[in-house]
C-alpha cells in the first residue's frame, strides 16, 4: 500500500507518518506544499526522510496559489462573515488536489492528513479528493479512535517521538496554532479559545509576523498605486508584477502599516463557533482596492447581483465546495462582471487603516456632468421625471398604508 500524506514537519504529521507506517504496512510519501509558508520548510526534505518517508515532494505552488486561487476569489471579492479572507481556506483545495496528482503519479492507493475530527480543514481536504478522484481512499488519523485512544494529548505524542527518535521542537502545551501562507497567518486554540482574551493588547505584539501594530506603524501615511485589468491587479506604482509579486509586494506594504488585522469567532462548517486571529495585509489592500475600481467601471445591477451572491461565493470557498460545480458555474457569473473592471486607484494606508486617494479608468462609467448637482449640459437627466418615478415606486407603500392604516 502506498499513502500520499500532507506533511509539515510539525508534531502532528510526524507522529502520523510513523503511526501510518506502522499501522498500515504501507509505504509513505510525504508531500508539503510551499504557499508561501517560508523557513518552516528549511530542513523538511531530511527529517520526513529520517522518519520513514520512502520519498518526499516539497513542491513550490505559490505562484499558482496566487494566479488560479487567491486572485479568481478576489474578483469576486469574498470575505467570510464579513471578515475573513479567506486565507486557511482557499489553500486547502490546491493542496489537496496536487496531493491528488502525485498518487497518481505515484500510483498511491490512498491519501492521509492530519486535520482534526473538529475542523473545517478534513472537509476541505476530503471534498476536494472525492471532487477530483473519488477512487482515492483518505485516512484521517485523528477520526480513528485507536489512534486518539493512543495519542489523548500532546504529551504522549512527545514520548512517542522520543521512543522513535524522531526530532521535534514541541512543548506539552502551544499558546496557540498558527497556519500561515502567502495570503495570511491565522492563530487559534490555546489561550485564544477565551473570547474575551486581547489578542491585540500590547503585551501579545510578539504573536503577529506579517504586520506591525497599528500603533506602532509609521506616523506619515503612504500611498500607493494599484492598476487593474479585467479585475486583476497587474501592476504596483507603475510596475507591472506577476500575481505573485503583487501578493509579495501588498504584503510588505500593508504589514509596515498595521493593516489588515482581525479578531472574530466564525461559524465552522461542521456545526461548532470557533475564535481566530488573522493578519492578511496584502489581501485587505488588494481587496479594498478592487471593490473601489469596481465603484466606477460595474454597471449597478450587475454589482448588486454579484453582490447578492458573495456570501454563497464565500461559503463554497470556506466550506470546501472549490471544486464543486456550483462554485465553478458561480465564477463564471463573477468573470463576466469583471469584463471591465480596469483602471487604477490610489491606496492611502495609515495606521490600520485604508482609504481612498482617487480612482480613474478608461472605461468608468461616472459621468460627472450628469452626477453634476449644477445644471445639466448633457440633458440626460431631466428632474421633472423623478416625480413620476417617484409616485410609482410610492404606489404599493399607500395601497399598504391604507389598508394596514385602518386595522
Amino acid at each position: 500500500m502506498k499513502i500520499v500524506l500532507a506533511y509539515s514537519g510539525g508534531l502532528d504529521t510526524s507522529v502520523i507518518l510513523k503511526w501510518l507506517k506502522e499501522n498500515y504496512r504501507a509505504e509513505i510519501i510525504a508531500f508539503a506544499a510551499d504557499v508561501g509558508q517560508g523557513e518552516e520548510l528549511q530542513g523538511l526534505r531530511k527529517k520526513a526522510l529520517a522518519t520513514g518517508a520512502s520519498k518526499v515532494y516539497v513542491d513550490d505552488l505559490q505562484e499558482e496559489f496566487a494566479r488560479d486561487f487567491i486572485f479568481p476569489m478576489m474578483r469576486a471579492n469574498a470575505i467570510y462573515e464579513g471578515q475573513y479572507f479567506l486565507g486557511t481556506a482557499i489553500a486547502r483545495p490546491l493542496i489537496a488536489k496536487r496531493m491528488v496528482e502525485i498518487a497518481k503519479r505515484e500510483g498511491a492507493n490512498a491519501i492521509a492528513h492530519g486535520a482534526t475530527g473538529k475542523g473545517n480543514d478534513q472537509v476541505r481536504f476530503e471534498l476536494t479528493a472525492a471532487a477530483l478522484n473519488p477512487k482515492l481512499q483518505v485516512i484521517a488519523p485523528w477520526r480513528l479512535e485507536s489512534y486518539r485512544n493512543q495519542f489523548p494529548g500532546r504529551r504522549e505524542m512527545i514520548a512517542y517521538c522520543a521512543k522513535h527518535k524522531i526530532n521535534v521542537q514541541a512543548s506539552a502545551q502551544k499558546p496557540y496554532s498558527m497556519d500561515r501562507n502567502l495570503l495570511h497567518i491565522s492563530y487559534e486554540a490555546g489561550i485564544l479559545e477565551d473570547p474575551w482574551f486581547d489578542a491585540f493588547a500590547p503585551k501579545n505584539k510578539d504573536m503577529f509576523r506579517l504586520s506591525c501594530a497599528p500603533e506602532d506603524a509609521p506616523a506619515r501615511a503612504e500611498i500607493v498605486e494599484l492598476e487593474f485589468k479585467r479585475g486583476d491587479c497587474v501592476a504596483v506604482d507603475g510596475k507591472k508584477l506577476s500575481p505573485l509579486e503583487v501578493m509579495r509586494k501588498l504584503n510588505a506594504l500593508g504589514g509596515k502599516h498595521g493593516v489588515g488585522r482581525v479578531d472574530m469567532v466564525e461559524n465552522r462548517y461542521v456545526g461548532m463557533k470557533s475564535r481566530g486571529v488573522y493578519e492578511t495585509p496584502g489581501g485587505a489592500v488588494l481587496q479594498f482596492a478592487h471593490r473601489q475600481m469596481e465603484s466606477i467601471t460595474m454597471d449597478r445591477e450587475t454589482m448588486h447581483l454579484r453582490d447578492g451572491l458573495v456570501p454563497r461565493y464565500a461559503d463554497m470557498v470556506y466550506n470546501g465546495f472549490w471544486f464543486s460545480p456550483e462554485r465553478r458555474a458561480l465564477q463564471a457569473l463573477i468573470e463576466e462582471t469583471q469584463k471591465h473592471v480596469t483602471g487604477t486607484v490610489r491606496v492611502r494606508l495609515y495606521k490600520g487603516g485604508l482609504y481612498v486617494a482617487g480612482r480613474k479608468s478608461p472605461v468608468s462609467l461616472y459621468n460627472p456632468r450628469i452626477a453634476t448637482m449644477d445644471a445639466d449640459p448633457t440633458k440626460a437627466y431631466d428632474q421633472d421625471d423623478a416625480t413620476g418615478f417617484i409616485h410609482l415606486n410610492a404606489l404599493r407603500l399607500k395601497v399598504a398604508a391604507r389598508i394596514h392604516g385602518k386595522a
